[in-house]
Order: C-alpha cells, then sequence, then structure tokens
C-alpha cells in the first residue's frame, strides 16, 4: 500500500458520497463501497425535503437559531446541542452548494427556491424537489464524486459488503485501520487497509421485518462495528412515520410532504362508519390532531402524530374498526398535487386507488433510526480553532463544533468514524422530518475534513504498518462465518427467524411500550439467538449467494435487537419517540442523558447500559406539548373548518 493517507468510506448514500467528495476536496484518495450501486442506496427513498433557513425563511421572521430549537425541542432535548447549532447554521450554505450543482429544486414565480411547511414547525423552511428530493440530491452528489472518480481521487467498490472493521492495539490503544469487505459477485473476501474509516451505513428496518426502508437497511454493518467494540447511542429511539402504506411485503411511505402541501388526517366521526369517503360530510369527519393540537394540526412532529393514530384505532375509531385512518388531499389545488406526483403515483401503483379523488389509507411504520453508533465532537473554541475562517471565528465558545477537529464524529475506536443515519448524533429522540437529509451531507462536508486531518495524522502510526497476521486474522475470522453457514446442517430457517424478529420487535419496541412486553421480547430474542446457531441455508453455491449474505446479517440484527430492547428497558421515562406505556411522563433527572449500549460477547449476548449526561445546554430545556389541547380521543369535538 502506497505510504499516503487513504480513506475509506463504507455506504453509498447522502452521506458516503458527501463526505468522498470533501475528502477528495481535501486532497486525500477514497475508497467507497457500497452494497448496491451508488444511485440505489437507500437516498433515493427520500420524498419530502431538505430544512434549511434561506433568506425566504428569514423574510417570515425564521433563523437558523430557531431552527436549532425546533431540533432540540423536536428531539426531546436528547441531542447534544453543539453539533445540532452547527447543522442548523450550516444548512443555508448546504443547500446554496446543492443548488449551483444542479438540483432541480422547486422554484416559485419569482425564481425563489420554493418552500413547504414540514413537521415541528410554524414557518416554511423545507425545500423540495417536488416529492422525490433525496432521489435529486442523490444524482446531484453521485454526478460530484464521478468528477472525482475520472481525477483517480475516488475508486468505488460497488456490490461490496462490509463485513469487520481492523482494529489495531496499539501503544495508543485499539484503532481502526482498514476493513475487511466481501464481493457480493464472486464471494471473495479482502481486506483493504486505510488511514481512517467512515461508516456511513444509514438505519436498521429490516430488524422489525417490515418498514419504510429498503431491504439493504439491515443494520448489519453498524451492529459489527458494535460487537467489534464501540458503543451504540439511544438504540432504543427508533421513528415511526405516521403515515405509510400497509403492505404484505413491505410498508411504504407517504411522505410528510402531503401534509406540509395541506393534506388533513381525519376518520369518521361514528365509529363503525363504512361508507365511501366521499359520502361522509365535512361535519361528520373528526380531524384529530388538527383538534387537539391547534397551533400545529397535521403538522406535528411525527412521534406524535402517531401515538394519536395508534391510539385512535385502539379505540375502534380506524377506518370500520381496524388499523388504518385517512390522509386526504383530495380538497388541494391540481397544482399543489402536481408536486406530490412521486409519491401519488406510488399510491396508485399499489392500492389502485387514486389519491387525487380518493382520501388515502394509512397508517404508521417503521421509519427511521435516531441511534445509532456512538460517536463524539470537540466544541468550538476561538482560542483552538486554526481552520475557522476568520469571518466564523467570532462566535461564542460552546457554540457548535471545532471545524476540522479530528474528533468530530469519530466512535471510541479512533480511526473509525459514523456518519448520516448510523451516526446517533443530531436528532435526539425524535427526527424533524426534513432534517435526515440535511444531517447526512452536513455530516459529509462538515465532518469529512475532520477526517482527512486525522487520517494525515493517524494515532498508532499509518495503515500500511500494520502487520500482516493482524489483517490475515480478520480476513480468516470472516471467511469462517461464511463456511460455517454454507455447511450448517442445522434446522432453522433463517427467513422464518427473521419473520419472528420482526413481529416481536414490532410488538415489543414501537410506538407504545411496556416493562412487561420488554421482558418478554428480552427472552424471544434470547430464544431466536440460540435458534440462529442452529441453521440451515437453501443456497450453498460460491457466486452471488444472498442466503449467505442474509443469514449473515441476521445475526447481526438479532444483536442489535438486544441492545433496542435493554435500552427500551433501562430507560424507565417517555420521551420522543420512546414512550412507555408503564412511565407516561419525561423524566429529566436522571433520563437527560446519552444511552450508551457496549456489547458483551457472553452467552446471551446482550450489551451493558451506561449513561452520559449530556452538557448544559445552549437552549434550556422545556415541556414539549406543541400547544395540546385537553380535547379527550374518546370524545371528539367537531374541528374547526380549515
Amino acid at each position: 500500500m502506497a505510504d499516503h493517507p487513504r480513506i475509506i468510506v463504507v455506504g453509498g448514500g447522502l452521506a458516503g458520497l458527501a463526505a468522498s467528495v470533501r475528502v477528495a476536496e481535501a486532497g486525500l484518495p477514497v475508497d467507497l463501497f457500497s452494497l448496491v450501486p451508488v444511485k440505489r442506496s437507500h437516498s433515493v427513498c427520500a420524498q419530502g425535503g431538505i430544512n434549511a433557513c434561506n433568506k425566504v425563511a428569514a423574510q417570515q421572521g425564521y433563523s437558523e437559531w430557531q431552527h436549532m430549537d425546533e431540533t432540540l425541542y423536536g428531539g426531546d432535548f436528547l441531542n447534544h446541542q453543539p453539533p445540532v447549532y452547527e447543522m442548523t447554521h450550516w444548512a443555508p450554505k448546504i443547500i446554496n452548494l446543492l443548488d449551483r450543482v444542479g438540483v432541480p429544486f422547486n422554484r416559485t414565480n419569482e425564481g425563489e427556491r420554493d418552500l413547504r411547511l414540514f413537521g415541528g414547525s410554524l414557518f416554511k423552511r423545507t425545500h423540495f424537489a417536488g416529492a422525490s428530493t433525496g432521489q435529486q440530491l442523490l444524482y446531484g452528489l453521485d454526478e460530484q464524486t464521478r468528477r472525482y472518480e475520472a481525477e483517480g481521487k475516488v475508486k468505488k467498490y460497488e456490490f461490496w459488503e462490509f463485513l469487520w472493521p481492523i482494529v489495531h492495539d496499539t501503544d495508543a490503544g485499539r484503532v481502526c485501520k482498514g476493513i475487511v469487505a466481501q464481493d457480493m459477485r464472486s464471494m471473495e473476501i479482502k481486506p483493504f487497509l486505510a488511514d481512517a474509516v467512515v461508516m456511513a451505513t444509514g438505519g436498521n428496518g429490516l430488524i422489525y421485518g417490515k418498514s419504510t426502508m429498503s431491504v439493504i437497511c439491515t443494520g448489519g454493518a453498524a451492529s459489527r462495528c458494535y460487537q467489534a467494540g464501540t458503543p451504540l447511542g439511544n438504540p432504543e429511539m427508533v421513528q415511526v412515520h405516521p403515515t405509510a402504506i400497509p403492505g404484505e411485503d413491505k410498508l411504504r411511505l407517504m411522505s410528510e410532504s402531503a401534509r406540509g402541501e395541506g393534506g388533513r388526517v381525519w376518520v369518521p366521526r361514528k365509529k363503525g362508519d363504512d361508507r365511501h369517503p366521499l359520502e361522509i360530510p365535512e361535519n361528520e369527519r373528526w380531524y384529530f390532531l388538527e383538534e387537539k393540537y391547534p397551533d400545529y394540526g397535521n403538522l406535528v412532529p411525527r412521534d406524535i402524530a402517531t401515538r394519536e393514530i395508534f391510539w385512535v384505532c385502539q379505540d375502534g375509531m380506524g377506518l370500520a374498526g381496524g388499523n388504518m385512518v385517512y390522509l386526504d388531499i383530495t380538497h388541494l389545488p391540481q397544482d399543489t398535487k402536481d408536486k406530490l406526483a412521486a409519491i401519488l403515483e406510488i399510491y396508485e401503483k399499489f392500492t389502485g386507488d387514486d389519491p387525487r379523488e380518493v382520501p388515502m389509507k394509512i397508517f404508521p411504520a417503521v421509519h427511521y433510526t435516531m441511534g445509532g453508533i456512538y460517536t463524539t465532537y470537540t466544541a468550538y473554541d476561538p482560542e483552538k480553532d486554526t481552520y475557522t475562517p476568520a469571518t466564523e471565528s467570532k462566535r461564542d465558545p460552546g457554540k457548535g463544533m471545532l471545524m476540522g477537529d479530528p474528533q468530530n464524529m469519530m466512535t471510541e475506536i479512533p480511526g473509525l468514524y459514523a456518519f448520516g443515519e448510523s451516526n446517533y448524533a443530531y436528532h435526539g429522540a425524535t427526527r424533524l422530518g426534513a432534517n435526515a437529509l440535511l444531517s447526512c451531507i452536513f455530516d459529509g462536508l462538515f465532518c469529512g475534513l475532520s477526517v482527512a486531518n486525522y487520517a494525515r495524522k493517524p494515532q498508532g502510526g499509518k495503515a500500511s504498518g500494520v502487520p500482516e497476521s493482524l489483517v490475515s486474522g480478520v480476513v480468516e475470522q470472516e471467511k469462517s462465518k461464511v463456511t460455517k453457514l454454507v455447511e450448517s446442517k442445522g434446522t432453522n430457517n433463517p427467513y422464518e427467524i427473521h419473520r419472528e424478529l420482526g413481529l416481536e420487535m414490532t410488538a415489543a419496541a414501537t410506538v407504545v411500550k411496556t416493562e412487561e412486553r420488554l421482558l418478554a421480547a428480552r427472552e424471544k430474542l434470547h430464544e431466536l439467538r440460540g435458534r440462529y446457531a442452529d441453521l440451515k441455508i437453501s443456497d450453498t453455491g460460491l457466486y452471488t449467494n444472498q442466503n449467505v449474505s442474509f443469514s449473515r446479517a441476521l445475526g447481526d440484527m438479532i444483536i442489535y435487537a438486544q441492545a433496542i430492547i435493554e435500552g427500551s428497558i433501562a430507560r424507565k421515562e417517555s420521551r420522543g419517540s420512546h414512550y412507555r406505556d408503564d412511565y407516561p411522563t419525561r423524566i429529566d433527572d436522571p433520563f437527560h442523558a446519552t444511552t450508551k449500549a457496549y456489547y458483551q460477547e457472553d452467552a446471551t449476548g446482550s450489551c451493558r447500559i451506561e449513561w452520559e449526561e449530556i452538557p448544559l445546554p445552549l437552549v434550556p430545556l422545556r415541556a414539549r406539548t406543541y400547544g395540546k389541547t385537553d380535547a379527550k380521543k374518546e370524545e371528539p369535538k367537531e374541528a374547526a373548518a380549515k
């Protein structure tokens, strides 16, 4: 290997592409690994938009500080505040950059970038490209990556799966010096050395069986880093999106943009009313979100909307007494419907109904991972900042992160970083809609410089000095896993175990949690882990073997699921998306703290929970109510006409 620094980025979505561009721009070569072609990464599925305070939002009275406050309030103050400050204050620059690289944002008649409302804000501050914003951003950043690829600064490894980090024990401690990965076509397993590794591998929706995430979103890569020694942060914080199409194979998102453009959630006022929705007059409809949250209406944050929909259905007020409510955009003007064409076509394709004419039937679905790999950062200090331009250097200490500091978004294994959805840092207990795309790109552009600076002076010396015995040992470890799976003569079907895992996790750890149900899930996961040790897979070939990849990831999903359950048991309060029916209030003492889950390699494969105090905030803690009224769900009042 050449002696100059080299960086590996694992994950071809927005965080991975932004990191690759930033590192290449800093003059260092990048190896970019992706399980699928980059343009098929799950970022392509994002629909609604990306938040930032531009000049039009500022004219409404909005500001970057208010964006930060909304993000912290939405996250129920479980976020560390300097990273959120930095992200929200960088947001306008990021939008300007995306605009310059050709992302086709919607425009107003005056030529300004158009904005829409999104959950958790009373201001229009969400930029969008129709209802396929993620796709447009991904394609724009892929083009920039291809530019550096053509210059020889980025090398893509598509259809390669990350298997394990190469961690070297040195006098300076444990440090990451590369990865072992597998070509999913030839099934070849190879080591790749690097002076820094960025994990940008997304969420873990497949743990829940069915979710709005792609089927590649197993959480397996994050779980392998967790097992290698870096903790998970707030693993119990999993977002359930309020509006998705129920399906037998998976759940398909109906973006928050539908509500942002004026869509309304409702059910018939009369329990069991089975009339066609167009036959139910306005005064016989219960717009329960608008009634309970008159300030925000249908744009309350996702965890609140999800619980309200869940409770309405639990009370028997769902459509035909079942688990569905209406999401109605039929009243919107045609030009507004045109902005939502991408998601309306999805709904029509999979249900046969045209949502422009008939209200959509929706129900909540697992959607996003706020928790993830635990990372750290260095708060801004003007006496230490050697990277920030002079125009930026007059900020107060503690407000934001120290730009370029190698510690930004580093895990507890030096040299190993986590960006995007696999990073726990930005969203606290609930992510506000349209902050996901922002956090992914911000991680890559802001923290990518930190990675480059670390790689120039890595702890434990250059990766080229790693003992060959260490590298070959990790390769043999991963080869033995494949051999064990292929040669296993057990009795358990991995797809059946996965089906049971998804059902158990959905029942125990989504919208509402209880101690009793969580303890039962703990025992079930222990049983599934035992059965996993006795597998029989149907495909034992050594070319494009998807059985091997899935079965290997299944073991990692079970281990990650155990951390979700243990974090949920330990956090005996309700905060954001973590709602404990037996502890229904937020308890800041002692739970205004990060859950840190450390893997324990024992018979149970469970974890040790530690708590990390969150530093004194820029924004003081306050009750998170969104102006909720005292209206009782079992006694609906007539909603105000909109």
